[in-house]
């Protein structure tokens, strides 16, 4: 879905003229993509395609290797890469643990879609690793009068070829430019033990890394020792980031552009420029983490265990929303699930002076979630009773009220579509009212205010990698979606799933969110909404609950309140025997 939202701006601006700076006609998959979604829009159109005329063949990244045993000789002649041979053993290794369908790097012909456009092979002034353009050619590439380029190939750009488009040149970084410059991309993450793994779309200037970001993604890194695996996310998500920026351009002028940019960070990386790694930071690498893994995966085949999801409850209570100020989260009290089954995902509301709960009700056996609910009574639930069932999976069950009725929007990607339930007969009698979007998207919640339905919901990236936090609004509960301007909200693996109700507290609006950095469903923050309407939307981080609030806790991914009652979640690690319904 994220790619055809924007193909379309419904603005009469004349359509954007675009440029790409490429080593051959042979792209990677991810920026193959990209110039597809480009020439798809009906609001840019590639007008020029500069080729490095050092470049005979395809890229360095993604050209034909020699043999293993040949670049192993080549290391062990040259002093200076035999240093790094063991890196060099590791990425032989490494390229095994991806597919070709998923790697973002496989090389994609292009030629076809190229042959639309001008062309114009440079052959560009090299000073070590940083190139400059002719002034002739930089003359015609200005006569070409383009919006902006892309620059998908060649080294390091400096010189009169960064203003030769009207907007700039704009390039991907690879990697989380506020901790990593350098390189390899997607390793030190792993090597450091970083949760996040991101990539910026910059506009390039003179000085190195110091472009301006015009947005920023950032995703849970891949638990392993694979840098390939761990670079599949922040390539295939950061894939739109183009096309939205294009699209905002076009829609609203480069001011909203500016506006929107990601706020300028001091550095933070352990070095000022990252390498590759030598065989000793190798081996005091790998050898530890190799011994730990060997041990926890014999702890594990000896005493199996299960990642479980329960609920917990409490009344009279309520937790602090201001950053800073310590997390009352006393007197809650644990609610067991059968065997077989977990409970998580709460909401609560509050009916005719009683509490009910809503929830998922995961099945082991069946792997999918139905929803279920129950009164609540002090610290205790009645028999929950299961009401919304479908052959796909179900859960975080977002209950409200509108129109003189209580609606339901649970989570349903396994459809393909945000569902709407009707309550026909309170608490367990539901009816499907109406698909509300078409798109794969999780955790969507609701907030009614002066007659407009605000919709937050995350919408899941190309490939299945990566999400976005999506704003809409209608003026009908089951009305046409608007986007919000500032789409995407979030594409930050720390905040852009929900996490629970929005709700009011002393005043102000709180977004709960989940961080799903360093595992799923990791912690979540209240967040304070600060300005929102149909043109801005802000939000500030107040209180994050993490896990350490109860002993033996894993995760904790969902808060809701009403009435005296609060209600969390929370995961543990348990045996299997005493979970499942094993023989």
């Amino acid at each position: 879905m994220l790619p055809s939202f924007y193909l379309r701006s419904d603005s009469d601006t004349s359509p954007l003229r675009i440029g790409l700076l490429v080593n051959s006609s042979t792209l990677p998959a991810c920026f193959a993509a990209v110039v597809e979604q480009i020439q798809q829009s009906n609001f840019a159109s590639v007008e020029l395609v500069v080729y490095n005329a050092e470049q005979t063949g395809a890229p360095a990244d993604i050209a034909p290797k020699r043999s293993w045993l040949g670049r192993l000789a080549g290391r062990i002649l040259d002093g200076r890469r035999r240093k790094t041979m063991l890196f060099e053993l590791y990425e032989r290794w490494d390229r095994r643990n991806i597919k070709a369908t998923d790697n973002p790097r496989t090389p994609i012909d292009c030629s076809t879609k190229f042959a639309r456009s001008e062309s114009l092979r440079v052959t560009p002034v090299r000073t070590r690793f940083v190139h400059r353009f002719p002034a002739d050619a930089v003359e015609r590439i200005r006569e070409k009068n383009l919006d902006v380029l892309i620059r998908f190939g060649f080294n390091i750009l400096r010189g009169d070829i960064l203003t030769a488009a009207k907007h700039g040149v704009w390039s991907y970084h690879h990697g989380d430019g506020d901790a990593y410059r350098g390189g390899p991309p997607y390793f030190w993450e792993i090597r450091e033990g970083n949760p996040l793994s991101g990539v910026m779309l910059q506009v390039l200037t003179e000085d190195l890394d110091a472009g301006k970001v015009l947005c920023k993604g950032l995703f849970a890194t891949h638990d392993g020792i694979s840098r390939a695996r761990n670079s599949v996310q922040p390539y295939w998500g950061a894939v739109t980031f183009v096309i939205q920026k294009l699209r905002e351009l076009h829609q609203h002028g480069w001011a909203h552009v500016e506006r929107t940019a990601v706020a300028p960070a001091p550095y933070r990386g352990k070095t000022p420029i990252y390498r590759s790694p030598s065989n000793y930071e190798m081996i005091c690498w790998l050898g530890p983490l190799l011994a730990r893994r060997s041990l926890r995966r014999l702890v594990r085949q000896c005493a199996p265990k299960i990642e479980h999801w329960r609920l917990a409850i409490r009344s009279g209570r309520r937790l602090t929303s201001h950053p800073g100020a310590p997390a009352d989260l006393g007197d809650f009290r644990w609610i067991e699930s059968p065997r077989g089954h977990f409970y998580a995902g709460p909401f609560l509301i509050e009916e005719r002076g009683k509490v009910w709960i809503y929830f998922e009700d995961y099945d082991y056996a069946t792997r999918t979630g139905s929803i279920a609910c129950a009164q609540v009574d002090g610290n205790e639930i009645s028999e929950p009773v299961t009401v919304l069932e479908r052959p796909y999976h179900l859960s975080y069950p977002c209950i409200f009220r509108a129109e003189n009725g209580i609606y339901m929007i649970p989570e349903t990607s396994g459809s393909g579509a945000v569902e709407l339930y009707r309550c026909t007969h309170f608490p367990d009698q539901w009816k499907f009212e109406k698909e509300l979007f078409k798109a794969r998207t999780v955790d969507t919640t609701v907030w009614i205010e002066e007659g407009i339905y605000w919709f937050f919901t995350t919408i899941k990236g190309p490939n299945g990698s990566g999400s976005q936090l999506w704003l809409f609004y209608a003026t009908t509960l089951t009305g046409e979606w608007i986007a919000h301007p500032n789409n995407p909200i979030s594409t930050d693996v720390r905040n852009c799933r929900g996490a629970g109700a929005i709700f009011k507290h002393d005043g102000k609006l709180f977004r709960p969110s989940q961080d799903c950095s360093k595992t799923y469903g990791y912690s979540f923050t209240l967040n304070e909404i600060v300005c929102w309407d149909r043109d801005r939307y802000q939000e500030k981080p107040g209180v994050t609950i993490e896990p350490q609030w109860s002993p033996n806790l894993m995760a904790t991914h969902s808060y809701s309140q009403a009435g005296e009652f609060e209600v969390i979640d929370g995961q543990t690690l348990m045996p299997v025997a005493a979970v499942l319904n094993t023989p």
